[in-house]
């Protein structure tokens, strides 16, 4: 990340920041425009202080994040976001957390949805969350059922998927409103930035496609036909290819980022479900986690070709690597836990227990304790007081 970014993220934070406190004390916020976090709850106390990144891992059913310190593997934290956390992400600088919350009722597998209750659109939402006290200083409208989301490298745009609507909404962080809203295809769920920051692409489920959205006009560009469902895209750090994995294709469909073209589609061993992909940090391999197939498969990107596959446990879909390459995470819905793979010899080293029905995953770049909510702050260097220092319904896991 350059120094630009950086400090464009941080000056993101603190805009956000801003506008909560400028907000406290207003008496109500309506619930169909950008808002203040009301009755959100803060982080649990975080004890011994964090040693190396920290996990967070999103809990759809149980309204929850879990917050892992990746040095001991162990839980350390739980944040409470909003209602149905799905995407995640950590911005840059690593002050900031942010949550897609949804008030949508959950459907899936077996699920008459027409006898489902009317969806809570107040509940919908980005949630913009403070590392340091676990505190939401802020919900931003983020258009109907929000459930995946990317940031431009710049912190000024972020850009959501409405699987209810069929549309990618894109805010300006600036003045925390929706400049616009793009048509993207039935169930739009994956969502990636392109780097470089010129694109962000867009699944959809419904229609087995990816819609290129040209970030300078907010209109798709190019729509590029994949796999049936296809749940994610992961881009290789030149940005040259992307790699998107289709839940009932069993297949990842391997595109030319420059042409919009298809060039190989690679079929996954026997009752794969292909849904959620992360880049390792060097770019050489891409992994796909296998929802009820239970595994995860490794590509070799440079040959395109199947590697690997290893088991992982109950119907991955999250999925993340650690920064130095050496851990890879994955979240396990119906068994409420989070398995740590070792990835020199791809073999499960641990299960974490995480909330209920856990979904998506995002890692800090970097160590990052978390202030008790209520504690003494910590002295300045040098002494004083003050502060130092990614189914067959679209409202479910398949």
């Amino acid at each position: 990340m350059t120094n630009t970014s950086l400090r464009r993220w941080t000056a993101l934070a603190g805009v956000l920041a801003l506008g909560a406190a400028a907000c406290r004390g207003a008496e109500q916020q309506r619930a169909d425009s950008t808002q203040g976090a009301q009755g959100a709850q803060p982080a649990s106390a975080v004890s011994p202080t964090p040693a190396g990144p920290l996990v967070y891992v999103t809990n759809e059913d149980g309204n929850s994040v879990t917050v892992i310190d990746a040095a001991r593997d162990s839980v350390v934290g739980t944040i409470s976001p909003g209602q149905r956390p799905r995407g995640i992400r950590v911005s840059p600088d690593g002050s900031t957390l942010i949550v897609a919350v949804s008030g949508s009722p959950k459907g899936g597998p077996g699920v008459d949805e027409s006898k489902l209750p009317p969806p809570d659109r107040s509940k919908d939402g980005i949630a913009i969350v403070d590392r340091a006290s676990g505190a939401v200083k802020w919900r931003l409208q983020g258009g109907h059922d929000p459930e995946s989301f990317d940031v431009t490298p710049d912190g000024a745009r972020i850009y959501v998927s409405n699987e209810d609507a069929g549309t990618a909404t894109v805010l300006d962080a600036a003045s925390r409103k929706v400049i616009a809203t793009v048509k993207v295809g039935a169930e739009p769920e994956g969502v990636e930035t392109r780097p470089g920051g010129k694109e962000v692409w867009v699944t959809s489920e419904g229609r087995g496609t990816v819609s290129v959205i040209d970030v300078a006009t907010n209109t798709a560009k190019a729509t590029i036909k994949v796999g049936k469902r296809p749940r994610s895209v992961a881009f290789t750090p030149d940005g040259a290819k992307a790699y998107v994995p289709a839940e009932m294709g069993g297949t990842v469909t391997v595109v030319d980022a420059n042409t919009y073209k298809p060039v190989k589609t690679i079929t996954m061993p026997e009752g794969s479900r292909p849904m959620g992909s992360a880049m390792a940090p060097d770019g050489k391999r891409v992994y796909i986690s296998n929802g009820r197939g239970g595994t995860v498969s490794v590509i070799d990107t440079e040959t395109d070709s199947l590697l690997t596959t290893f088991p992982v446990g109950q119907r991955p879909w999250g999925i993340a690597i650690t920064p130095d390459g050496k851990r890879l995470y994955t979240a396990n819905g119906p068994s409420n836990d989070v398995s740590v793979v070792d990835l020199a010899t791809n073999q499960v080293v641990k299960r974490i227990p995480a909330g209920k029905s856990p979904w998506g995953i995002a890692i800090s770049q970097k160590a990052g304790a978390r202030r008790r909510p209520g504690a003494p702050r910590p002295p300045p260097a040098g002494g004083g007081g003050g502060r130092g220092s990614g189914a067959t319904s679209s409202r479910s896991r398949p």
